[in-house]
């Protein structure tokens, strides 16, 4: 600890420990910089923490669970052998996810091919073939997709990344493939399959990040998760998703790196229109000789650690209107024993089953959510990490992850007109009440395994990450005029700021939510470049 009034030195400082800030961290200090990180909170991780919730010995993360994009990520193989020494360990789930139906039926996919095309077939044969051909071109197209999504938006890599595809496939795929990043998930599917099972299943990932059925843009992410899953499978972590979290600090450790938690950063500190340091909220202060970098929310980078300037007035009126996506609601449970799925013993295996049954409901929850009412009937996620990695909880019992997707921050009325109040602390419990009576239609009697809960409202997740504002676990909506080249906002989508010296990672800059750490990576790159 630094004395009153004596600064430290840095060659960057770190503000924030999520997975993107301690990728830049790691990478940094591996090419010989000076690095510290410093998080507000009294772990590190962000979004990506592992917790006892309910009861002991019963460990929950607390928000992200699913590890494939950390797993196949450009950081990950950079870094594979320090990580692996520093303890990381995936839990690979064969039952990859699955959707339950009305009628008591479910459709999942599993790195069993012909356990995936046989279900498929049992609906559509013509489906079944058509799910084939799309996994064959997935193989040839996902260097390209990665590769769009793994580089800089816009720079050189961008570019040799398209002319490489342009050599391999031609001018007509860069057609086909610029209609799919602009299309909806029900405009895309319906080209290509006749289901509508099969279909619901694939688009219910569009409501991972905010994407009802008909939301131009939305067709990427249910394409890529589900190819992905077919192909690869799905890893969650051993022992909680905290796995990754600690690896990376334990590397950054390692490579001469400090991490400081349990003081949150009052200010950045800046002269002449460059960043030099930053002021803890106990009066510490530490100086930034390279960079600093901020693995937070472009509304509190801007609207709170920084002094408001003239010259960057039109820079900052974009940044506070950079759209936040819907909230989401957390319900973890410790469970005598996994849901017993009325679709069927099958579904204990996989690690997500969605609650979402058709296309038509997606639809109507964004509406409702997006017109600031309580949904009638929520979508679901339901994840059983005890079904993949049973180190979570004691022996023969489990832990259940519900994420309550697409839910207004505020509100003004309950669609389905039970529920009063008109704040989530009023609420949640009530609406809790609602989400297990819609898993007990698809697993009836999931109240009786129920040994404790906890529930996490859109508020209680801000509380618990400043970054999640509103519950918004995608730190900012990813529709087409807050993506790609627009991410946070245009003219800064390659992490740099107006303030010299400044630098963007996380969620609200591209390539987006997820556990990819690519921000973090490719900013670290930049840098040391």
């Amino acid at each position: 600890m630094t004395k009153e009034g004596q600064s430290m030195s840095y060659d960057a400082i770190i503000v924030g420990a999520g997975h993107n800030g301690l990728a830049a961290a790691v990478h940094l200090a591996a090419k010989g910089w000076k690095v510290g990180v410093i998080e507000g909170n009294a772990e590190p991780g962000g979004a990506v923490k592992t917790r006892e919730v309910t009861l002991p010995g019963f460990r929950h993360d607390l928000c992200a669970m699913n590890l494939s994009m950390f797993a196949g990520s450009a950081f990950f193989a950079q870094y594979k052998n320090e990580l692996i020494a520093e303890g990381i360990g995936f839990a690979p789930a064969a039952d990859c996810f699955a959707s339950v139906f009305r009628d008591g039926t479910h459709l999942g996919v599993s790195t069993d091919l012909e356990k995936t095309t046989g279900a498929i077939a049992d609906i559509s044969p013509k489906d079944a073939a058509a799910w084939r051909a799309m996994l064959s071109e997935f193989g040839s197209d996902a260097p390209h997709i990665f590769g769009l999504l793994g580089a800089p938006m816009p720079s050189a890599a961008t570019a040799k990344v398209v002319w490489k595809a342009w050599r391999e496939k031609g001018t007509g795929w860069l057609y086909d493939t610029a209609r799919m990043l602009l299309a909806s998930p029900r405009d895309f599917l319906d080209a290509r399959f006749e289901s509508v099972k099969l279909k619901t299943m694939m688009a219910a990932w569009g409501l991972h990040l905010d994407f009802a059925p008909d939301v131009a843009g939305g067709a990427l992410f249910p394409y890529l998760e589900s190819m992905a899953d077919q192909a690869f499978g799905m890893v969650i972590g051993k022992g909680g998703a905290d796995t990754i979290v600690k690896a990376m600090v334990g590397v950054l450790k390692a490579k001469g790196g400090e991490l400081m938690l349990g003081t949150r950063v009052d200010k950045i500190i800046t002269a002449g229109g460059k960043a030099t340091g930053v002021v803890l909220a106990d009066g510490r202060r530490y100086e930034a000789k390279r960079a600093v970098i901020a693995n937070v929310h472009p509304q509190i980078l801007f609207g709170k650690l920084l002094d408001q300037q003239a010259s960057r007035q039109e820079f900052d009126r974009k940044i506070a209107k950079f759209r936040a996506g819907p909230g989401t609601m957390m319900i973890h449970l410790a469970l005598s024993g996994l849901p017993d799925w009325t679709a069927g013993e099958a579904l204990k295996s996989f690690a997500y089953v969605h609650i979402a049954p058709d296309l038509e409901m997606m639809s109507r929850v964004y509406a409702e959510a997006m017109g600031g009412l309580l949904p009638a009937e929520p979508a679901l996620v339901v994840g059983q990490p005890t079904a993949v990695d049973p180190s979570r909880a004691p022996d023969g019992q489990h832990v259940l992850w519900i994420q309550v997707r697409v839910l207004p921050a505020e509100f003004s009325g309950d669609a389905a007109g039970e529920i009063g109040g008109r704040s989530w602390d009023e609420v949640k419990e009530a609406y809790a009440e609602r989400v297990l009576d819609i898993v007990e239609r698809y697993a009836p009697s999931l109240r009786r395994k129920i040994l404790a809960r906890s529930v996490f409202s859109p508020v209680d997740l801000e509380r618990e990450n400043p970054n999640l504002i509103g519950g918004d676990n995608l730190s900012g909506s990813h529709h087409l005029d807050q993506n790609f080249l627009f991410r946070p906002v245009a003219g800064y989508s390659r992490y740099r700021t107006p303030v010299a010296s400044l630098y963007m990672c996380g969620a609200s800059t591209w390539p987006g939510a997820g556990t990819g750490a690519g921000s973090g990576f490719m900013l670290g790159k930049m840098l040391t470049k």
